[in-house]
């Protein structure tokens, strides 16, 4: 990083903010797009923020999702509503607020999380308390994994469940940034992320990927012989396989038009990503030259204006379905906003799509 560059930088950016230049910021139209998910159902979740990830259970109930305070809650239908499944850590007297990032080392941040449909144990991958289990009834889950080689888990982000193999994918967004400081460690260049094998039977780890620039969400193929991780600062897919020719190596599966969170596989085999952003020409700069993210971070700005301005000041859903190829088969959004925005999952079920949203306090259902 040239450091003479750093004062100009800062000057460009702060005349850009003072006059307000939005419009060059605004993320790309994308002309394969359908502008429906304005029309998806809105199921708010009560008393809660940032439903970040859905599954159904082995008897199609739920869904479940984690939030912000740290619960796992269920759905129970329109006459229950939301009810409290499962919690991460035992120390609930201080999570009493919906959103309150400084607590969540303390009261967990539940971020991916699935089921073992054999056992009907729920997995989750908290961000600050690693890989945890909790039971078919619920309560306090138990921690299966908090280190990994001698040093705590900063950013569990996302998980897969092999059940032919008995082991847990898993990733690790970053070794140096927590969940509540992402936006850091997309900006400064940060590519500590780590995808990873846990086995259950014998409890060891195994790091199958390094150097990762923000690992995210992680879906296993189909038939088993490869697996995709979101690697979101570079807005790429990448594919590790596990077997046939090919095993041990990694490719690019698919590159996309913005910034991916988690991957969810369907019936088909196909796979829905869910894009936090699309990204602009200006978030894709910063992203991709640590120097300028570096430079905006030491801007005086809140959390929120570097968000938006990350976001282009417009923020809406942008749902993609890729083949087993990586081919893009369908793109979804909501270009103005007006029902969802931010979204974190999509999960195909019954012909509908449940989408999740890592800061909203809803989910949407969409009719596909």
């Amino acid at each position: 990083m040239n450091s003479k560059l750093i004062p100009t930088l800062l000057a460009v950016f702060s005349i850009i903010f003072a006059f307000n230049l939005k419009p060059f910021f605004a993320p790309p139209s994308l002309p394969s797009s359908h502008h429906l998910l304005q029309t998806a159902h809105i199921l708010h979740v009560a008393g809660a923020v940032g439903p970040e990830s859905l599954v159904f259970d082995a008897n199609g109930e739920g869904p479940y999702t984690g939030v912000a305070d740290g619960r796992i809650l269920k759905w129970q239908g329109e006459a229950r509503g939301w009810t409290e499944f499962a919690v991460t850590s035992s120390n609930r007297s201080e999570c009493v607020r919906p959103f309150a990032p400084e607590l969540e080392h303390v009261c967990g941040r539940p971020l991916g999380i699935k089921f073992d449909k054999k056992t009907g144990d729920l997995y989750i991958a908290d961000a600050y308390l690693g890989l945890l289990i909790v039971g078919p009834s619920g309560g306090l889950a138990t921690p299966l994994l908090t280190h990994v080689e001698g040093h705590p888990l900063r950013f569990t982000n996302d998980m897969e469940i092999s059940e032919d193999e008995h082991v847990i994918y898993f990733s690790d967004s970053s070794t140096l940034f927590y969940r509540r400081e992402f936006m850091a460690s997309l900006l400064s260049g940060d590519k500590t992320g780590r995808l990873m094998k846990y086995d259950k039977s014998t409890k060891e780890v195994t790091v199958l990927i390094n150097n990762l620039a923000f690992a995210n969400g992680v879906a296993l193929s189909k038939d088993g012989s490869f697996l995709v991780v979101a690697e979101t600062t570079t807005c790429k897919i990448l594919r590790l396989w596990l077997r046939g020719p090919n095993a041990g190596q990694v490719d690019t599966f698919a590159e996309l038009p913005g910034f991916p969170d988690n991957v969810r596989r369907n019936s088909k085999g196909e796979f829905w990503v869910a894009l936090h952003t699309k990204a602009s020409p200006f978030a894709k700069f910063v992203s991709s030259n640590s120097w300028a993210g570096k430079a905006l971070l030491k801007l005086p700005l809140s959390f929120k204006q570097l968000h938006a301005a990350f976001t282009g000041w417009k923020p809406h859903a942008t749902a993609m379905k890729l083949s087993e190829k990586g081919e893009i088969l369908q793109v979804l959004e909501d270009c103005d906003g007006k029902a969802l925005k931010f979204i974190s999952e999509l999960e195909e079920k019954d012909g509908k799509l449940w989408i999740a949203s890592v800061l909203m306090p809803f989910i949407g259902i969409y009719d596909l």
